[in-house]
C-alpha cells in the first residue's frame, strides 16, 4: 500500500519565519501548471523559486536529507537528482487560492521524472483557514498537518490537493525528487 510520509517538526518557526521573511520579499509570479498554462478553476496561487533567494541553500540541504531518510524508510524508490528548485507558494483568501486534485507527474521532460514531493508547511496553523493539503494514496484522504515546519512526502503519482483558503493566508514550499520512469 502507498503512503505518505510525515515528520513533525523538520523545521523550526525561526527556520520557517526565515524562510518566509526572504520568500516575501522577491517578486512573486502567479503558479502556472506543467506546460505553463494557466487556469484559475484548477490553481490560484503565487510561487517564488528558492533558488531566486539569496542565502537559502541550507534549505536545500535539509529538503535533501529528508527525501534521502523518507525514500530509505519508506519508499526505495530510484531517485537520481533534484531537477527543480525547490517552490514557495502561497495561497491567499482574498485571492481565493487553491489547487484543486492533481497529481505532479507531468508531460514535461522534468515533470515527467518527478518521483517524490515533499511539502513544508511555512505557516502557523492559525494564520489561514481552508488550505488543507489533502493526499489520497487510496480510497481515503489523509489530511497532512498544518503544524508549522512539518514536513509531508508522498509519491509524486498521488492525487492531491490544497483545498481553498478561507481567511488570511498559507505558505508552503514543495521540491521534487526526480529518477527514472517506474516500471
Amino acid at each position: 500500500m502507498v503512503s505518505v510520509y510525515s515528520v513533525p517538526n523538520a523545521f523550526s518557526a525561526l527556520e520557517c519565519a526565515e524562510i518566509s521573511r526572504k520568500v516575501n520579499a522577491e517578486p512573486e509570479s502567479e503558479a502556472r501548471l506543467v506546460g505553463q498554462t494557466r487556469d484559475h478553476n484548477l490553481r490560484r496561487a503565487d510561487v517564488v523559486w528558492l533558488d531566486d533567494v539569496p542565502g537559502t541553500g541550507w534549505v536545500m540541504d535539509r529538503l535533501i536529507s529528508l527525501v534521502r531518510r523518507a525514500n530509505r524508510e519508506l519508499f526505495n524508490f530510484d531517485l537520481r537528482e533534484f531537477a527543480e528548485s525547490p517552490q514557495a507558494a502561497g495561497y491567499k483568501a482574498k485571492d481565493g487560492g487553491h489547487f484543486a486534485w492533481h497529481s505532479d507527474i507531468g508531460d514535461g521532460p522534468v515533470a515527467g521524472k518527478r518521483k517524490l514531493t515533499l511539502m513544508v508547511q511555512l505557516s502557523k496553523p492559525g494564520a489561514y483557514d481552508g488550505g488543507d493539503l489533502e493526499v489520497m494514496p487510496g480510497a481515503h484522504v489523509v489530511a497532512a498537518s498544518r503544524a508549522q515546519g512539518s514536513v509531508t512526502v508522498f509519491p509524486s503519482f498521488l492525487l492531491h490537493q490544497v483545498t481553498p483558503v478561507t481567511r488570511g493566508a498559507r505558505q508552503s514550499l514543495t521540491v521534487w525528487a526526480h529518477g527514472p520512469a517506474f516500471r
